[in-house]
């Protein structure tokens, strides 16, 4: 008899063919096998180690997503006859799936579906597993052009499916699908169709286009309702409408899809940034190096990009008998700054800094606002070093993240090693040196940290650091990379002490990644209302009469000789609805003006909570928001607290 190793190292004997399932809680809504996830009907015919996959933990959630994205698409054919369905995978905090429908789906319908899947889900139908061959599985799909595409990529040899092929069925509806599923559809738990979208088929925009539902499923009610309040709080955050209602940036069609166009109040904003990046870098030890954004081919021949890469590149002319193509990354430009002329071992480490635009042709279909662009400007550094330098260098970025991103309002990273991926450039020796020095960094570091297996670059292997928005998201952020391979490649040398030829290392490191991206998560983590230091506008005076306006010019002077940015509203607007303009452009403080004002020599200042104090004393105010800014300081100023502080006792 079998014996099957349970969690705590207690075991139990079991008949062969068992179910996994017999020996784990009921609540579970799959196992892990021998470190395989399987379904609960998992037949045990050997010894196992087995533990049980709960519907709250990460695992659990993804497979109660896939199974409920099943039943989405089952009810849709119920209701659609004739509907082919493409894909359907779980995604984070939910799933989707595309279908070619004979008409478009409206919102009613997607009440429509929710309820039929209610109907699947309280009937219990199981999700039964079949393997079967290749002829039998496009048999099987004979009307489904989609999954009858997917069966005829599958490589015969090494691919992910091979010559193999699991169905899952429910009722007599039946997916292609690796699984594993819950047991049966009345395990789904809680779940809620979200939204109506367009996609093409494979992401690629000259293929058919799908419309595809999206969905959330969660263990219980009390998990979606607050999912629900925070979608709802996302919209509130969302930064490409914040960012048009706040006048930072737009996306011309004239440019075309994923480019855009910054505005002056954006342009400010992206100010600020951009000279805090280039401060803090000077302070460490970096130099700033500027390139082109196009190069021959052969560069990116050499760098391997054109072999790995090729398909997010833009080709840009021909001219002098060679191909030129845009940039993608900034690295191969990096790497001719240090080849540019022989380098010693006193040169190193060499740090080098860049405000570098890149271009990626990134597929139609997956373009999000500033969050996936196709031109876009890199904190790009490139640190090349000797192998005994490597570790502490990686260290020093380590450290230079955490200070990068505490300005910004963001801590606590959760952090992760991203291993070789499928296609990679370079021998295994050289994955495994780059690899395991990653690894001696992490352990140094102090860090907790996770693998991911396969996610690397195609050049190395590198460490992710994700960080938590207001709301709870998170996203990945710096990434610091571990290279052998670009060295190789284009013979990097330097002459050690010994008077000999050696070959450096590179470290890769983006901290903010794209300026674009970031603005668009620092928009939602603040939903729109940044830091003083980072405000485009971050004094607004308002005069409440005409008569007051001179005296609010003089004072705005009076703002910017203090450092601030400053604007004075003289429309002929109500004193309220200036008011309320300034809150709604977020600028930090609203400074009103009037006789009392004038006649007392003080200010009445609001700020964006609307808190709010009158007769404070000029300087004082200047000279705290100063200070804020000058601190490039998270939380703004306390006005009652400012004021108590003066002495004096004004109006709160």
């Amino acid at each position: 008899m079998p014996k099957v190793t349970l969690p705590g190292g207690d075991f139990r004997e079991v008949e062969t063919g068992s179910p996994v399932g017999t020996v784990l809680p009921e609540a579970a809504v799959c196992a892990r096998v021998d470190g395989e996830l399987v379904d609960l009907s998992w037949p045990i015919g050997r010894d196992i180690s087995a533990e049980p996959v709960l519907p709250r933990q990460a695992e659990g959630l993804t497979v109660l997503r896939h199974s409920t994205a099943h039943v989405m698409a089952q009810a849709v054919c119920d209701l659609f006859p004739g509907a082919k369905y493409a894909i359907g995978p779980p995604i984070e905090d939910g799933f989707y799936y595309d279908f070619e429908l004979p008409r478009s789906l409206t919102p009613e319908d997607l009440m429509k579906v929710e309820d039929r899947m209610r109907d699947i889900a309280s009937a219990g139908q199981p999700f039964v597993r079949e393997e079967v061959d290749r002829d039998e599985a496009l048999r099987r799909f004979i009307d489904q052009p989609y999954k009858r595409e997917i069966i005829e990529a599958a490589e015969s040899a090494e691919g992910a499916l091979g010559d193999r092929f699991s169905i899952y069925r429910n009722d007599g509806w039946a997916d292609l699908c690796l699984g594993p599923h819950v047991p049966s559809a009345d395990r789904l738990g809680a779940f809620k169709l979200l939204s109506l979208a367009g996609a093409y088929w494979r992401g690629d925009e000259r293929r058919p286009q799908l419309q595809r539902i999206y969905g959330t499923a969660w263990a219980t009610e009390a998990d979606l309702e607050d999912h629900l309040h925070r979608l709802e709080e996302a919209k509130r955050r969302d930064h490409r409408r914040l960012g048009r209602e706040l006048d930072l940036f737009s996306f011309p069609e004239e440019l075309g899809a994923g480019l855009l166009v910054w505005h002056p109040r954006g342009g400010l904003y992206r100010k600020q940034a951009e000279d805090f990046l280039r401060e803090v870098h000077l302070r460490h030890g970096y130099t700033p190096v500027f390139t082109p954004h196009i190069a021959k081919s052969v560069l990116w021949e050499t760098s391997g990009h054109l072999a790995k890469y090729r398909d997010n590149m833009y080709p840009a002319m021909e001219d002098d008998n060679a191909e030129y193509f845009v940039k993608p990354m900034n690295c191969p430009f990096h790497v001719l700054v240090y080849k540019s002329r022989t380098r010693s071992y006193r040169d190193l480490p060499m740090r080098l800094f860049e405000l570098g635009t890149i271009y990626r042709h990134e597929l139609l279909g997956t373009l999000h606002g500033l969050m996936r662009i196709r031109g876009g400007t890199q904190d790009d550094s490139h640190i090349i070093c000797r192998e005994d330098q490597l570790v502490d260098e990686i260290l020093k970025v380590f450290d230079l993240v955490l200070e990068i991103y505490r300005a910004f309002g963001f801590s606590n990273p959760k952090v992760r090693l991203s291993t070789k991926p499928g296609m990679a450039i370079g021998d295994e020796a050289m994955w495994a040196k780059a690899t395991d020095t990653l690894k001696s960094a992490l352990d140094r570091s102090g860090f907790e940290w996770q693998v991911a297996e396969g996610e690397g670059t195609f050049y190395g292997p590198k460490v992710d650091f994700d960080f938590e928005d207001a709301i709870g998201r998170l996203w990945q952020l710096s990434t610091v990379q571990c290279d052998f391979a670009l060295p190789e490649r284009f013979d990097m040398e330097y002459m050690g002490e010994d008077n000999q030829r050696h070959r450096p290392v590179m470290i890769h490191r983006a901290i903010l990644g794209t300026i674009e991206r970031f603005t668009g998560v620092l928009i939602e983590h603040y939903a729109g209302a940044f830091p003083l230091w980072l405000s485009p506008e971050q004094v607004r005076i308002v005069p409440v009469a005409d008569r007051h306006a001179e005296h609010a010019r003089s004072l705005a002077d009076r703002v910017r000789a203090a450092g601030l940015r400053a604007e004075v509203d003289d429309s002929r607007e109500t004193v309220p609805k200036k008011i309320r303009a300034a809150q709604m452009m977020k600028v930090p403080y609203t400074i009103v003006v009037g006789d009392k004002e004038i006649a007392g020599g003080t200010i009445s200042v609001r700020d964006r909570s609307g808190q709010e104090v009158r007769g404070l004393p000029v300087e004082a105010f200047l000279e705290a928001a100063a200070k804020e800014a000058a601190d490039r300081a998270v939380e703004g100023t306390d006005l009652e607290e400012l004021a108590a502080a003066t002495g004096e006792t004004p109006t709160v």
